[in-house]
């Protein structure tokens, strides 16, 4: 026990808080005489002693002061704080720097007294960011405290000023969100605390000065309250989001006010309402954009990346030029002269270029131009009239060195003029080449974005505007070289692939193109020259160009990871085999890696420890030096070990991922029976006694050193030999009766075969040939003994036999009857002998002696076990965890520092209003198949379903149907356990809890607590069987999940991890659920009670006048004494909490309520495993490590996503997510140094995010994946960013093809919003080249080259469409069939991507790191035969058709992706609405582009090329159309398609009225699916049409086509097709002008029209192909010529929609509309229907779908088609 911890008068439970005591969170700081364990800790009482010495401060006039207040107090009462608020911050300051005390090393000399460096340290880290900013506004920094002094009235100070931060921090409520706002107003009321404490006296009234605001609640009213009521009025101007982001001002843009001086002449103190900060945008005279204006264009990539297009379009020109003169290698291009002064061109392009970049500035940052910010606007304008000039000069220049230069030789003057040239490109560059010597010496140019110099402000205000974030972001110069060589690696392969594989090939075609004479076939416009035709041909091979380096990255990153990961020790035990291998090691890794040394208080962090840990890691991992040999059975370090594995064993099994069996060959039971080796876990020990026998058998002759020597090579055969002798021993001599003469025949017998041995004579003295038959009956006596039935009289044959057997054969020396008494080997008597011997010797032990039987059964399995048990455990997850956690502790990690002294941490979950619990209700209703979620998680999970029913028998269930009455909690909760529920992650959360109180007991425990704590546990797990004493009803002391271990604690453990670890879920509605009586609101109460480290936050709205509410956040806990909830504290809010996005603002309203140094953000659909909560003090240790030049700010952990068995398209999912969480950010956080944070785990340093705006962005749309914005900001400001591999988290995915693609939507959309953002535009800038390439490939460039991926096959085929319908072709063919080839080259290139080299190969390499090569080949191939490329291409599809469509219109919105198990069939209404727009409308386009081409190209005539051109299109297509229902399940059934079909034509007719949802009438879903067109701006609009007028296309060059055009090419065959369209249309009319009419009350006039029309119909034909050329044929092929122009109209119609919603036409364009929905929607079907109407297709895909469940033998078919069987 440690000597700093001080017992109280009694340990156990706090005693029951009096009823005035208030309740408290985590210590009642209030009441330091309560009897809480934490309040036994000196630093704590020390820490609120501090708060308490208030001494002679001048007490606030106003209020009544009591003896009991502290400095908190003080300052509410000063400055008009509410009370809950100091309550809260008062607690989290106590608890914050009593743990930063308890770390301190060594420990101060007095420790009751508050160290003043760890306030000190305190102080400086929090107030940092405030320093930062002062000194970047050159303002005097109002903390007026000199760091040479040190007295105490200093610390008094220093604590007021941390306690002014954390109440202004704690009561911001949204303006958190706004770091450099709080800065703001912390400087003013810090300026007033000074004159508080320096009393001075008010000029005015001549009295000690006051605040300029107190009373109460006065800073939330008259501070927080001005600024939020701007920030709601902001919002509400943004209609919802909906308006263009350059409409309104968001967080970041009412943030970086505060960035400027103006911000003190405007604002002022106290804070002046009539300022324009506080004019909304709406209005005149209001503030606009600060900082940047969001503008919606793709531009915006070229803005933020310019210096990558730079590189890539200058690259391309240089190597088009080098090309074009046709030599083999550019190096010999490069020696002609007039080659190398065409490259000057380059600098034309490169001026061009800059001049676009300084326009796209202008136009879109022009309103941030004010009279206040002129400055900016100078620059914009100056930097477009200079780059226009370089253009201008370079121009000229260039197109003086050809003047007069004609001939073939080059002139001197000529030569002066490119000299000339060269010296201006010089001056040009000079910026350029500055900045690379800068970022070969990273740290000068972090000095001098760092310095607030005004000579620096004027060098860089030409480059970049001055910002407050984003300055020093250079790494360190090691890094520095580890990403360049990578990206130069990149870049070389790229350029010479690009040059000789894409451009080179390309040149030849062109020429030979540029010089045919072609003869059109239509009316062509661009008179005699072919360019447009070249520019088409080049058009996808550029395309390909500018995105390939995603692939090449991709390659590189994947070899890299796995390089990086190697070296990391991934993956070295991979299976039980491996760790079988390594078992022996494993307690002293163990040992090394969990349990804290007793470290020499200066030997920490020496070069001289670090050596000796990598020296000792080394022992461990390859076994040097038999580190296991001072593990024999007497030591701490084994007892240790055993109660920390067999805590996880016993974990496995509460989680039911083992079975009892399981449990007792894993387990390390205790010693007992005076084994005198370690009794390794059975599955250890199989199959060696017999290899042990058979090796005595063969060295018969040999003598015992030698045996024995061959037999200890093997450390577990020679446990398992010693453990077997010494358990028989002590088995037989236990079954007979102590007084009989029998017992001490069998004494003696044994002290003669222990003296032979001792004497090394046992060879000669025994025959070991006896040895099998001594075996074979040892044997048999322990198989009668393990019966239930214990038959006594086989039990005495048994022993007679064996001692026949003993005194007969085994002996060598044959003794006669005489001999035998003399040696006491048999009975003195001779009538025993007549007798039967050990017939009255024999007593059983009691059955109910579980320990005695339980060690029988051990026995009987190393007795007999042959097989080598390779499949314990049975279930692949426990194997999975087991290995993982093996292969962890002989990674590189830091050493875990005791529980009192490691660093405090809270997880943090936001919550809304999913699943808690799964009721009895949903378990068990069916869905339209008949199969119900417990029925489905049975059958998937079918192990460990036996393993809960084995499991709720051994706790008293009699009955199985008793599981629906006295076990329902268990059912429930064994189902939760397996969805993704919020019961799942809070257990999963709840294990940190759990292994950091073992881990106290273990730091803390004596030898002997261990010792006997290890042989206490193990008698309780016999006697209770395993968890008679930890079911749910037991009446134990406060955690109802506390396991066995338990049972040891002395009581502090509780208080030390209270104090280190707080769980902290943001239930934002769970106020409003509690209210509605809500079934969710019980299950999270229910939640509490069963965790006492479990907290819950919510919004509450209380109702006060008429329509006014306010609003609190508060905090909750269950009380164990009082069994109810209380209400902890009660923070008043300005307003409703949600402006922005739900999730953030979720966040950071509960972000007050935790505790600790650092905070893991946790999703929803996550889980935790307790083997992996006992690291987590050695992840926080990395805190103290330097990554590169900085400490880290986010630790990233690696996830494992759990969901990947449902069906193949989880399975897809999770490989994919699975090489991105581990691969993918490994490779990211090292070389690359830009790792940012996706989505969590992560740890976030807590008060380096608290004072730079909160762990989350939540301005409205912009921030919809809110959580990348924490990476970003965390990257801008200075933060370092990590990957850590030796921890995991579980993580689910979504399982269904609909789920998964509305979260790609949503990520794809989330994407499109990024590209608009300040934080990609400053990155983009202000990182050095090679990072922001990594950064561009890694986040928005991802998306872009995907969509570049699927332009490419657009641009192919159009291209190709337009050769063929023009003649072009024709023309090229009969001249040349290399075209071909070329193009046929590079077309290839782009299959291969298709395939998805993208994705799968960083799947494969990370798959073959952690599972071996053979298996990660055989687990791509099983993918490929499962279609993974079909979703693949189909996601593909999604994330370009969201994310162009967000960039270019806007409409992100947060998707709620259900978490559920799908195995439901989707209706074909439902996926053509999720799907018609993305996929299947572009694929019919795709697809009749193809059929046009095979009917129109002479090409296409040769079926082999066209096959090859076109076949990876066609997989496109086919992908497209068909994915949503190759992954639907009983997507092919005959009767559903069948079903679906009608259901989709009575959607489409639905007549609904105003209420009508999207669900069930078309038209409402048609204007839903336009609401994009409704926000987006002029450009977006423009756009749009430029792109829907392809569609006319098909027309033009098709009518040329039609016999009736007899080869004419003049215009007026096209315009006189547009005759067709009008005459179509008209028809129409006139048939539903008529309907209206007629249909209802005069039929038959309806049906006359309609005769009328057909009869004309028919008539026009027949004259058409009399008179005219008109072909029967030109019919069908005018329908592919028209369909598409109406579809174009009707697109543009759309577009149009303000102007024609309002006139007559609009009601046909939507009954054109749902003409083309149904004709789009049969289309899709007809492959559909024909493949269900086939037989064997449907088994085929059930097959594909659910394979994984298949191989694992399960009933999947009867999930799939409802035939359940009866059981």
């Amino acid at each position: 026990m440690s000597l700093r911890y001080r017992p109280g008068t009694q340990s156990g439970p706090p005693r029951t808080a009096p009823p005035e005591d208030e309740p408290y969170n985590i210590i009642p700081v209030h009441n330091l005489l309560a009897d809480h364990p934490s309040l036994r800790f000196p630093e704590v009482r020390a820490a609120a002693a501090a708060l308490r010495a208030v001494g002679d401060l001048r007490k606030p006039p106003y209020a009544q002061w009591q003896p009991s207040m502290d400095l908190l107090d003080w300052l509410a009462l000063f400055f008009g704080f509410q009370h809950a608020n100091v309550r809260n911050q008062r607690e989290h300051l106590v608890l914050h720097l009593a743990n930063a005390q308890m770390r301190l090393t060594p420990p101060p000399d007095n420790i009751d007294t508050l160290d003043a460096s760890v306030l000190r340290r305190f102080r400086r880290k929090l107030l940092k960011n405030y320093n930062g900013w002062c000194s970047y506004l050159g303002k005097k920094s109002n903390i007026w405290i000199s760091d040479s002094s040190r007295s105490s009235s200093d610390q008094r100070r220093e604590l007021l000023y941390v306690g002014l931060y954390l109440l202004i921090w704690g009561e911001s409520a949204n303006l958190r969100f706004m770091p450099e706002c709080i800065c703001y107003i912390f400087h003013h009321m810090a300026m007033e605390l000074n004159k508080i404490l320096e009393d001075y006296i008010d000029e005015n009234t001549g009295q000690p000065v006051m605040p300029s605001l107190s009373g109460e609640n006065a800073f939330l009213n008259c501070v927080v309250k001005p600024i939020y009521e701007t920030v709601r009025a902001e919002v509400e101007s943004s209609k919802n989001g909906t308006a263009p982001h350059t409409a309104w001002r968001n967080y970041d843009d009412l943030n970086e006010y505060f960035w400027s001086k103006r911000c003190f002449q405007k604002l002022k103190w106290p804070i002046d309402v009539g300022s324009n900060f506080f004019v909304t945008s709406n209005k005149s005279k209001h503030i606009g954009k600060t900082g940047f204006v969001e503008q919606r264009s793709f531009w915006n990539l070229y803005r933020s990346f310019d210096r990558l297009w730079v590189m890539l379009f200058l690259f391309l020109q240089a190597a088009i030029i080098v090309a074009w003169e046709e030599r083999d290698y550019p190096w010999q291009a490069l020696s002609i002269r007039n080659c190398r002064v065409k490259i000057l061109t380059l600098f034309i392009t490169w001026s061009a270029m800059r001049f676009l970049q300084a326009l796209l500035d202008a136009g879109m940052q022009y309103s941030r131009v004010s009279r206040e910010t002129l400055g900016l606007g100078i620059r914009m304008v100056l930097k477009v009239v200079v780059s226009a000039a370089w253009i201008v000069i370079f121009a000229v220049c260039y197109a003086r060195i050809w003047q007069n230069n004609h001939g073939r030789r080059w002139t001197a003057e000529a030569d002066r003029r490119v000299r000339l040239f060269l010296q201006i490109a010089f001056v040009y560059v000079l910026p350029e080449l500055l900045a690379l010597a800068l970022f070969v010496i990273p740290w000068i140019r972090n000095f001098i974005e760092q310095r607030n110099w005004k000579i620096f402000d004027l060098l860089f205000w030409w480059f970049q505007s001055k910002s407050f974030v984003g300055r020093g972001l250079r790494e360190g110069l090691v890094d520095n070289v580890k990403y360049t060589l990578f990206w130069a690696l990149v870049l070389a392969t790229k350029f010479a692939f690009s040059y000789f594989l894409q451009i080179k090939p390309m040149v030849r075609p062109s020429k030979l193109m540029l010089n045919i004479r072609v003869d059109y076939e239509w009316h062509e416009f661009f008179g005699r020259s072919n360019r447009f035709a070249v520019g088409l041909l080049w058009l996808p091979v550029v395309f390909i160009y500018l995105m390939d380096i995603q692939i090449w990255y991709s390659i590189y990153s994947s070899f890299v990871g796995a390089g990086v990961g190697l070296f990391q020790h991934l993956g070295e035990i991979r299976n039980i085999q491996q760790l079988k291998l390594r078992f022996q090691f494993f307690a002293s890794a163990i040992q090394f890696n969990l349990m804290p040394e007793e470290q020499l208080l200066n030997a920490r962090g020496t070069f001289r420890s670090k050596f000796n840990d990598a020296i000792h890691r080394l022992k461990l991992r390859y076994g040097l030096g038999r580190p296991f040999r001072k593990l024999e059975s007497n030591q701490v370090e084994a007892h240790k070990f055993a109660l920390i594995w067999n805590e996880i064993i016993t974990i496995f099994r509460e989680e039911d991922i083992i079975s009892d069996r399981e449990v007792e060959l894993l387990e390390l039971p205790p010693n007992s029976w005076n084994v005198r080796v370690i009794r390794w876990p059975c599955f250890l020990l199989c199959n060696e006694l017999l290899l042990a026998l058979s090796q005595a058998k063969e060295l018969v002759d040999a003598p015992d050193k030698w045996l024995w020597y061959k037999i200890c090579k093997n450390e577990y055969r020679r446990c398992a030999v010693i453990e077997a002798y010494d358990s028989i021993k002590h088995m037989m001599l236990a079954i007979l009766n102590v007084q009989s003469e029998e017992h001490s025949i069998l004494t003696v017998l044994f002290q003669e075969i222990d003296h032979s041995v001792e004497i090394e004579k046992f060879t000669k003295t025994f025959k070991m040939t006896a040895l099998p038959q001594l075996h074979m009956k040892l044997i048999k006596l322990v198989d009668i003994l393990t019966k239930l039935k214990k038959d006594v009289n086989q039990v005495v044959n048994t022993l007679q036999a064996l001692y026949e057997i003993a005194v007969r054969d085994f002996i060598k020396d044959k003794r006669n009857i005489e001999q035998l008494r003399e040696d006491g080997l048999a009975p003195r008597d001779p009538a025993a002998m007549a007798g039967l011997l050990f017939e009255n010797a024999v007593k059983l032990p009691d059955p109910s002696d579980d320990k005695f039987y339980r060690q029988v059964r051990r026995l009987h399995t190393i007795l007999t076990s042959r097989d080598s048990m390779q499949n314990i455990p049975v279930n692949l997850e426990a194997r999975r965890r087991i290995a993982f956690f093996s292969n962890s502790l002989f990674m590189n990690m830091p050493h875990a520092p005791q529980v009192e002294k490691m660093m405090a941490f809270s997880v943090l979950t936001p919550y809304y209003n999913e699943e808690v619990l799964y009721s009895r209700e949903q378990l068990r209703t069916e869905n339209e198949d008949g199969i119900s979620i417990l029925y489905y998680l049975q059958t998937i999970y079918d192990d460990e379903w036996k393993n809960f029913m084995e499991r709720m028998r051994r706790e008293g269930m009699v009955k199985d149907d008793e599981i629906w009455t006295t076990k329902m909690r268990d059912l429930r909760s064994w189902a939760s356990y397996r969805g993704q529920t919020l019961s799942r992650t809070v257990r999963g959360m709840m294990y940190y809890y759990r292994a950091l109180k073992m881990l106290a007991f273990l730091d803390s425990a004596s030898e002997m607590d261990i010792r006997e704590g290890a042989r206490e546990l193990g008698s309780m797990r016999r006697d209770g069987g395993l968890d008679s004493f930890n079911s749910e009803r037991s009446p134990r002391s406060l955690s109802r999940a506390s396991s066995s271990m338990g049972l040891l604690f002395k009581g502090h453990e509780q208080g030390t991890c209270l104090m280190k670890y707080t769980y902290v879920v943001a239930c934002q509605i769970y106020g409003a659920q509690k209210a509605k009586k809500d079934l969710h609101a019980e299950e999270i109460l229910y939640l509490m009670k069963q965790h006492e480290a479990l907290r819950v936050a919510y919004v509450d709205e209380v109702s006060t006048g008429r329509d006014e509410k306010e609003y609190f956040s508060v905090l909750v806990k269950y009380d164990q004494q009082l069994e109810k909830e209380v209400e902890i504290y009660r923070v008043k809010l300005p307003g409703p909490l949600k402006l922005g996005e739900g999730k953030p603002e979720n966040q950071n309203h509960a972000l007050i309520f935790t505790r600790g140094d650092a905070v893991q953000t946790i999703d929803m659909n996550q889980d935790n495993y307790f083997e992996e909560a006992l690291k987590m003090r050695n992840l926080l240790e990395e805190y103290r490590r330097s990554y590169g030049i900085r400490k880290p700010t986010i630790l990233g952990v690696r996830e494992h996503i759990f969901t990947g068995s449902v069906s193949s398209l989880a399975w897809f999912m999770s490989a994919q997510e699975t090489s991105f969480v581990t691969l993918g950010q490994r490779v990211l956080a090292n070389p690359l140094k830009i790792r940012m944070h996706y989505g969590h785990p992560d740890v976030f340093d807590r008060f380096w995010f608290l004072t730079r705006g909160g762990i989350s962005k939540a301005s409205r749309v912009i921030n919809i994946s809110e959580d990348i914005f924490a990476g970003f900001n965390c990257t801008l400001r200075g933060g370092n960013v990590t990957h850590h591999e030796y921890i995991q988290v579980g993580k689910g995915r979504d399982v269904g093809l609909n789920q998964v693609s509305m979260f790609e939507a949503k990520v794809a959309s989330g994407n499109g919003e990024q590209v608009l953002s300040r934080d990609v535009y400053r990155l983009g800038h202000r990182l050095d080249f090679f990072r922001m390439l990594s950064f561009f490939y890694t986040t928005v460039g991802f998306f872009f080259n995907t969509m570049m991926v699927i332009l490419t096959v657009y641009a192919f085929l159009w291209g190709r469409l337009y050769l063929a319908l023009s003649g072009v072709e024709n023309s090229a063919l009969a001249s040349n069939s290399d075209n071909n080839r070329a193009l046929g080259a590079i077309l290839n290139q782009q299959l291969i991507i298709q395939l998805g080299l993208f994705t799968a190969l960083p799947m494969i390499v990370e798959n073959s790191l952690e599972h071996g090569f053979l298996q990660a080949i055989w687990d791509f191939l099983t993918m490929q035969l499962q279609l993974s490329s079909v979703f693949y291409t189909f996601s593909m599809g999604t994330r370009t058709h969201y994310f162009g469509r967000t960039v270019l219109h806007g409409g992100a919105k947060y998707r709620a992706t259900g978490r559920g198990f799908v195995v439901q069939h989707k209706s074909f209404a439902e996926n053509y609405r999720l799907y018609a727009r993305s996929h299947f409308i572009k694929a019919i386009e795709l697809g009749l582009i193809l059929t046009v081409y095979a009917s129109h190209s002479p090409v296409a005539k040769n079926t082999f090329v066209y096959i090859a051109l076109t076949i990876s299109s066609w997989f496109l297509v086919l992908s497209w159309l068909m994915a949503p229902f190759v992954f639907n399940p009983s997507g092919f059934d005959w009767l559903k398609t069948v079903y679906d079909f009608d259901e989709f034509m009575n959607w489409i007719w639905y007549q609904g009225g105003v209420f009508a949802k999207a669900e069930q009438s078309w038209e409402r879903w048609w204007y839903e699916e336009q609401d994009h067109l409704k926000t987006t701006g002029l450009w977006g609009k423009l756009l749009e049409i430029i792109l829907d007028l392809r569609f006319f296309f098909f027309q033009y060059g098709i009518v040329y086509q039609l016999g009736i055009a007899a080869h004419s090419t003049s215009i007026a065959v096209y315009l006189l097709s547009w005759i067709y369209i009008f005459v179509a249309f008209g028809i129409y009319l006139v048939i539903s002008y008529a309907r209206d009419k007629y249909a209802a009350k005069e039929h038959i006039y309806f049906r006359m029209v309609q005769f009328l029309v057909i009869i004309l119909g028919i008539l026009v034909i027949i004259a058409l192909l009399e008179f005219t050329a008109f072909r029967f044929v030109d019919i069908f092929t005018s329908l592919l010529a028209f369909i598409p122009t109406g579809w174009g109209l009707l697109s543009i119609a759309q577009v149009l929609r303000p102007f024609l919603q309002s006139t007559r036409l609009w009601d046909s364009v939507v009954s054109v509309a749902r003409l083309y929905d149904i004709l789009f929607g049969v289309l899709v079907m007809v492959p559909l229907a024909f493949l269900s109407w086939m037989p064997g297709f449907q088994s085929m895909q059930t097959r594909i779908l659910f394979n994984e469940a298949f191989s694992r033998g399960l009933r999947i078919f009867q999930i799939v088609t409802g035939k359940k069987s009866s059981d």
